[in-house]
């Protein structure tokens, strides 16, 4: 519920402030007072697109102020849960500020926050009809949307439009595998002479590298290998372990002779005889390593050229051989796999096809149910408008299938018996258009706890008993609720419980809007005016205070 607005220096409304009431709320006065002004504030805080001249002429910012009170399930709470913002004690101000330049900043108590955030809180607070039914009554584009909400359709809508994204989803798979099968079958007949060729040559990690130094240790072994020899033989028996053996044995023979002497000596050429048979085993080693079989030679150098050649032949270098055979061995099981992908992948794209028909033809028939029932709400809604001939009904026809369904709805009416039926704004008069919309408004926002209706001229085209049946209809919607009007009708007026008065002033050359909160006397004397003009009679008084008995 809509509890304050709060207003500084919006077009021609230099400093107001309004405290609303649940039930009825009018708002009265002359043509051009103001009265719009209100809601185009409103409007502005809310979030809402409009006018952009709004800062009042000579004032650098405009800015506009508004406190709602929200129940314990109020659907805003979700919406301001997802900016992790929380009502206080059960009450939200919000707050937009607005410079000449057209820049504006919003708050939600007190948080800045974004335009969207309000666009999305204000569908949760309040329903406008204005004059021209800005919120898409008349806009057959939104109806189907309407018929959704008034059936509570949301989830299945919400289903149908995943079931839609899944299905194109699907298709999109599907034709990019049959984009890159059709690119693989192009190369088919190269993809198969290189996978037989590299699964022949069967390439490993780091083989290379191993066949190139085989290759040249092959090589210098030829020409080492007699020096390593002559090297061996010299170290051997014949050679330095001989002698030093010899040398040994001499010493010690005559040690015993010289005691200690000769000791150092002998561990000397003991250690000596250790290292040189540790450098005969290593000798030994390397002519093990460096004896060859030249047809080894000749099978090293065969497998290191194929490789190579190999690798210049598929553009890489010889080590990322091994990952193009991979590589190629892929493609190769991709394009034996690509039939089978491709019709399991069909069937995936059927599958969700029937799964999303199957879905929106469920979404049709509750569609055509709920259909029925607003047309029945609506009959209710038009007997008391004065309209218990007219003919409301739900037009359900198939359309494109879409993420929303397959259905095509547009509300229809005949105001007369045996007329033809058509477009609200095609077959309704100005009056009839004005009960039409009412009497939808209320069916669509039944079952919408703490939302605050406003209606902007509602009555406009209906005068006598026809505008007290509009006045009436509306201060029974107020029951429980709070609904907000204004109007230029008297009948109407005087169902309100509260009332306030829109009038313009002129002060020092400038013009501004006050609202004034009115008594019961004030509002006889509004009334009056608003039945008889200017001149105020008796006989416009009593009519009035007539009005307000009843």
């Amino acid at each position: 519920m809509l509890l304050s607005l709060d207003i500084r220096d919006l077009l021609i409304i230099e400093k107001m402030s309004l405290d609303f009431q649940p039930g009825l709320n009018v708002l009265t006065g002359e043509t051009g007072a103001g009265k719009s002004i209100l809601l185009d504030a409103l409007g502005c805080v809310l979030g809402w697109r409009g006018r952009a001249d709004l800062v009042r002429d000579g004032a650098e910012q405009g800015e506009v102020t508004a406190e709602f009170v929200l129940g314990p399930d109020h659907p805003a709470i979700d919406v301001l849960a997802t900016a992790d913002i929380a009502p206080d004690d059960g009450q939200i101000v919000l707050r937009r500020v607005v410079t000449t330049s057209g820049r504006k900043t919003a708050f939600i108590n007190d948080r800045r926050v974004g335009g969207e955030l309000l666009r999305q809180l204000s569908d949760t607070l309040v329903e406008l009809h204005g004059q021209h039914d800005d919120r898409g009554l008349l806009n057959a584009r939104g109806h189907r949307r309407l018929l959704d909400s008034f059936g509570g359709l949301e989830r299945q809508v919400a289903q149908s439009a995943q079931l839609w994204r899944d299905h194109a989803k699907a298709q999109l798979q599907l034709q990019e595998a049959q984009a890159a099968a059709a690119a693989i079958k192009a190369e088919e007949d190269f993809l198969r002479h290189a996978f037989d060729e590299l699964s022949r040559l069967d390439p490993q990690p780091g083989e290379e590298e191993t066949l190139d130094r085989a290759r040249r240790l092959m090589q210098a072994s030829e020409k080492v290998g007699a020096e390593i020899a002559q090297a061996e033989a010299a170290l051997g028996r014949e050679g330095a372990e001989g002698n030093l053996s010899d040398a040994l044995r001499w010493l010690e023979g005559a040690a015993h002779s010289v005691e200690d002497v000769l000791d150092d000596a002998m561990s000397a050429i003991s250690r000596a005889l250790s290292e040189l048979a540790e450098a005969q085993s290593r000798i030994e080693d390397a002519l093990r390593d460096l004896r060859f079989d030249p047809l080894a030679l000749e099978n090293c150098e065969e497998r290191l050229f194929a490789i190579r050649a190999a690798a210049r032949k598929y553009q890489v270098l010889p080590e990322e051989l091994p990952a193009k055979a991979r590589e190629i061995g892929e493609q190769m099981a991709r394009l034996e796999a690509s039939d089978g992908d491709l019709a399991e992948l069909s069937a995936k794209v059927d599958s969700a096809r029937r799964a999303y028909e199957t879905a929106a033809e469920k979404l049709s028939k509750a569609r055509a149910t709920e259909g029925k029932k607003l047309d029945r709400a609506m009959a209710a809604e038009l007997t008391p408008l004065k309209m218990e001939r007219a003919l409301f009904q739900t037009a359900i026809a198939p359309g494109e299938p879409g993420p929303e369904g397959t259905d095509h709805v547009s509300f229809t009416v005949a105001t007369n018996p045996g007329a033809p039926a058509g477009p609200l704004d095609k077959i309704a008069s100005g009056g009839e258009l004005s009960r039409f919309l009412l009497a939808l408004k209320v069916c669509l926002t039944a079952g919408q706890p703490g939302l605050t209706m406003i209606f902007d001229e509602i009555d406009r085209g209906v005068g006598g008993a026809t505008a007290d049946a509009v006045g009436r209809r509306l201060a029974a919607l107020a029951q429980g609720a709070q609904v907000l009007v204004v109007t230029h009708s008297p009948q109407v007026a005087a169902r309100g419980t509260h009332h306030w008065q829109v009038a313009k002033s002129v002060k020092a050359g400038r013009t501004t809007s006050q609202v004034v909160a009115l008594d019961a006397q004030q509002r006889v004397d509004e009334l009056a005016r608003m039945l008889s003009g200017d001149t105020i009679t008796p006989e416009a008084r009593s009519a009035a205070i007539a009005l307000l008995e009843a």
